[in-house]
């Protein structure tokens, strides 16, 4: 379990994280020898329910923000005491941000992360402009990387990239099954790799669970690479 009690953040936003009984596990995202570790994501996992249901729950209540705040403070807290030294790639709902209080507080706490964290902007709910000038403001002054999540599916598409003009894409998983076999998936993942380079932009293939998938990937100039083929959360 996380705990949140030591931090002086406002009172509502800790009675908030105490209700939440969520741990994290990482996934490893690797290079193309598929032995060594570019990043890991910080995946949360919610001891009653599942992620999405959590996350259904809260967006319900108005209450996203607490999840925001949970997953970094939360997926930092666990990083540091697993001792991982490469980069952490922690998930960012569009329509949230830290406050400034926030930020200084996690700065504060979990020290300087220069260059260490990538922010993983999410397929959903919505996009927020404020949201969206707070991350890109914050990524530039901490030299953090952003990433946009599932490209392909339901709200990432390129005018997230556009918006946001991150470092990394990441393909969604729905257009790596079987790449190999499927011509229309192969040329979607082409063009845009080759756009996506273009920009300066790196490429992840997400959800790669078959050696065919991760070959042909390969062969595509993917960058990296992450899915249970390679390794599953821990």
């Amino acid at each position: 379990m996380l705990y949140f009690d030591h931090l002086p953040l406002e009172k509502e936003i800790l009675d908030a994280l105490r209700e939440l009984k969520i741990n994290y596990v990482f996934q490893p995202i690797f290079y193309p020898d598929g032995k060594t570790i570019y990043a890991r994501e910080a995946l949360m996992r919610p001891q009653d329910m599942t992620v999405t249901e959590l996350i259904e729950d809260y967006e319900k209540k108005d209450k996203l923000h607490v999840l925001e705040v949970a997953t970094f403070f939360g997926a930092m807290q666990e990083y540091q005491m697993r001792g991982y030294t490469e980069r952490v790639c922690m998930n960012s709902f569009p329509s949230e941000a830290f406050t400034e209080a926030e930020g200084k507080v996690f700065m504060d706490y979990y020290g300087d992360i220069d260059g260490l964290t990538i922010i993983e902007i999410l397929e959903y709910p919505y996009t927020s402009s404020r949201a969206v000038t707070l991350k890109k403001a914050a990524a530039a002054e901490k030299n953090l990387q952003i990433s946009i999540d599932d490209f392909g599916s339901g709200i990432n598409n390129m005018d997230i990239v556009d918006m946001y003009k991150p470092d990394i894409v990441k393909i969604d998983r729905m257009l790596i099954s079987y790449i190999d076999k499927d011509r229309f998936k192969q040329e979607f993942v082409k063009q845009h790799v080759a756009e996506f380079h273009r920009r300066g932009i790196l490429v992840i293939g997400e959800g790669v669970e078959r050696k065919e998938e991760l070959d042909y990937l390969i062969s595509l100039g993917v960058d990296l690479f992450q899915g249970y083929y390679l390794a599953r959360p821990t």
